[in-house]
């Protein structure tokens, strides 16, 4: 079977989400390769053939050329205040470096894919959904050829890193799933079922600008 001419540049593909794009990429007949931005090398990412890994050890050094030649380039990046250590910590992973990103493929034919979060809302209260916001605006302002914005609720999957809450909410939704078998606006996602929209978007967007809700998330897998 032949492959695809689509080439990915992926930020964040060292979590949760990240992984399962890579998995997905991997086994699309449409991207025939697959650079990933890392901080250091990941013996996981070397055993898929498509990928190759470009070492930074600060994602703001990511510059125009690091980007030229690539059709999509995918942000998975994303942290919590307390796994960043202070809300400045945060809003440097979530905002900052996606920001950045966003910049560099500006004006250039490249789609960007970016993983944001249900309740996104720069007048928010909340500081984790007034970021989020904030980053999206700032993404809706600039000269992007095609942008495709993702807003998963509850993030069901096995992480790296323990997130005590989420850990116990995944579990509780785990016994009542089977009772919740029709989506609605709050209805957990896995990373898989996110991955896939992405891909998905990749594959078949045509609109200079789409949000993918918590719901058609749901419903792509």
């Amino acid at each position: 079977m032949k492959i695809g001419d689509k080439k990915a540049i992926v930020i964040g593909a060292t979590g949760l989400v990240g992984q399962a794009l890579i998995d997905e990429l991997q086994h699309s007949d449409d991207f025939n390769s697959i650079t990933v931005v890392v901080r250091k090398k990941s013996d996981t990412l070397k055993t898929y053939s498509k990928v190759n890994q470009l070492v930074l050890e600060d994602f703001l050094l990511l510059n125009d050329e690091d980007v030229s030649t690539y059709t999509h380039a995918f942000s998975c990046l994303g942290s919590t205040i307390k796994q960043a250590g202070s809300k400045e910590a945060f809003y440097a992973i979530d905002y900052e470096i996606n920001a950045h990103f966003a910049d560099l493929v500006q004006d250039k034919n490249i789609h960007l894919l970016v993983v944001s979060a249900l309740g996104a809302n720069a007048n928010s209260p909340v500081f984790y959904n007034k970021v989020k916001g904030e980053l999206e605006n700032y993404l809706q302002s600039l000269s992007i050829y095609k942008l495709s914005i993702f807003q998963p609720s509850l993030l069901i999957g096995k992480r790296s890193e323990v997130r005590v809450l989420e850990d116990m909410a995944q579990t509780i939704f785990k016994l009542v799933e089977k009772t919740w078998t029709r989506p609605f606006k709050l209805k957990p996602v896995t990373a898989e079922q996110l991955a896939h929209t992405m891909l998905l978007a990749a594959q078949t967007q045509t609109a200079a600008f789409k949000l993918y809700d918590n719901l058609s998330i749901q419903q792509s897998k």
